[in-house]
């Protein structure tokens, strides 16, 4: 991958649905490069843009497992859960004694989930669960981790459009809810986040001005949330861990949003359980991992303890099968 190839990568994850027009602004090329190396990253499994329902726009509830099995079936029941619609992030870890992954439940409908069924797994030996409290989402907790990061220029440019800013905090209403009607514009973004919206306008059956206006509000709520997937390693990124930190009640916020704008942070949630912060973080090399660990999180005084758990490899991320090193939608 090559200075391009980053940049276009960098524009999307500030905004996912950032023009062409604008990637290449900021890339420094042609529209039909920046159109053609984005196209070609696809192709390739290094990267998909694709919308998922965002935390304010549904009941489930999320959580992170830790799932203790032995290591001749790790790999198994990890494939198993990776195969399940409601998970998102399925990872080996620990040196493949141990399986993290990201699912969420209805609390209304319990028996169908994860955390109703792996009890009931032979291959488990023993599991933890915990509930995501709250996610650290602002407009600075994106992954950035790259030797060449974007100017607070570019970023100010791609969160323009039409010349206008475009508003970043949550809006209240109703139009932050997703409805049965908004179906058919879930399903069109989460197979391609960036459909246009005239494809929209036709799954959906609406004009092209209301499919622009329910999904620029559904974005502006926070109902829809557009991923980002990347094979990192493709971009020289090879030490993937999570963190369970354990943090002071009183500075457990402030220490997630600190720990949320650091370039090489890609998570950051409050959750429930004795570590009661989780953070990923994705790193070039493990003496990277090291300095994260002891030079960002080390100067935290609220930390008390710190559990680093190396991701061994990755079988799906944000709803996307990975597979042979590539993003198999």
């Amino acid at each position: 991958m090559d200075q391009t190839d980053r940049r276009i990568v960098q524009c999307l994850l500030q905004d996912g649905r950032a023009s062409f027009r604008t990637v290449a602004q900021v890339a420094g090329v042609s529209e039909q490069t920046a159109a053609r190396r984005y196209r070609a990253l696809v192709a390739d499994g290094a990267l998909r843009v694709r919308a998922l329902p965002g935390h304010l726009g549904t009941r489930d509830q999320t959580w992170f497992v830790r799932v203790q099995c032995r290591p001749d079936a790790a790999d198994a029941l990890a494939d198993a859960l990776a195969a399940r619609e409601d998970t998102a992030y399925v990872s080996v870890t620990s040196g493949g004694s141990e399986i993290v992954c990201q699912t969420r439940s209805d609390p209304t409908r319990p028996h169908g989930s994860v955390l109703h069924r792996l009890p009931r797994t032979a291959k488990v030996l023993g599991f933890h669960a915990y509930a995501v409290l709250h996610m650290h989402l602002g407009t600075d907790a994106k992954w950035r981790a790259f030797d060449e990061p974007l100017t607070p220029a570019d970023i100010a440019l791609l969160h323009r459009r039409d010349g206008s800013p475009v508003p970043r905090e949550p809006r209240s209403g109703t139009e932050a809810v997703l409805g049965e009607a908004d179906a058919p514009l879930l399903a069109a973004l989460a197979r391609d986040g960036r459909t246009s919206v005239a494809d929209l306008a036709r799954a959906t059956g609406w004009s092209k001005a209301r499919a622009s206006a329910r999904l620029e509000e559904l974005r502006r709520g926070q109902a829809l949330h557009l991923a980002v997937d990347l094979v990192y390693a493709r971009f020289g990124f090879h030490a993937t861990a999570y963190l369970w930190l354990t943090v002071g009640p009183g500075q457990l916020h402030a220490t997630g949003e600190a720990l949320s704008r650091h370039p090489g942070t890609t998570f950051a949630a409050a959750v429930t359980g004795s570590a009661n912060l989780l953070v990923t973080v994705t790193c070039r090399t493990m003496d990277d991992l090291y300095a994260y660990v002891t030079d960002t999180v080390g100067t935290l005084s609220a930390v008390t303890r710190v559990d680093v758990v190396p991701v061994l490899h990755r079988l799906k991320q944000a709803g996307t099968r990975i597979h042979q090193g590539r993003l198999t939608p």
